[in-house]
């Protein structure tokens, strides 16, 4: 991720990046053999890895609330119905790998959240699988996730 785009990341996402970064930095302090093959192979990994957290961290939009218009953007939590089978499923549009949640995390480069980003409910959108087959979908529902939260918390 090189370009300027917005992330957004809850605050728990934001904080476990920050963790991770400070230790793949420690561990990257201390350089491989330079015949250890395996070694440097695992610091090259940690140095893209520090770089892609770097990234995400330094466009994120941490904890800040969407509107809750009912419109699907990142920070969301959406339910959608495949119009094909009838089955719905809710998950939080953000990013897969910064977040923890209780629920599918679909990133708005995914099939699925490009398809649905920006649509209100009732809006029908479609997307392709990576086998070519268009899969139709339809918003049902958007709520910001610190009030899905609040509203499913035990």
């Amino acid at each position: 991720m090189t370009s300027t785009e917005r992330t957004w990341l809850s605050p728990g996402a934001h904080k476990r990046l920050q963790e991770e970064l400070a230790t793949l930095r420690e561990l990257t302090a201390v350089s491989a053999p330079d015949s250890d093959t395996s070694a440097i192979a695992v610091q090259r990994a940690r140095v893209a890895r520090i770089q892609r957290i770097h990234d995400l961290l330094a466009n994120a939009t941490v904890g800040e609330q969407p509107p809750d218009d009912g419109v699907a953007e990142p920070g969301m939590v959406l339910t959608v119905r495949f119009d094909d089978t009838g089955d719905t499923e809710t998950f939080l549009l953000g990013v897969r790998e910064a977040e923890v949640a209780d629920m599918e995390i679909y990133s708005v480069r995914s099939p699925l959240g490009a398809a649905v980003v920006g649509a209100k409910p009732g809006e029908q959108r479609s997307y392709q699988t990576p086998g070519g087959v268009t899969i139709p979908v339809t918003l049902l529902g958007a709520v910001p996730y610190g009030l899905h939260e609040t509203q499913f918390a035990s």
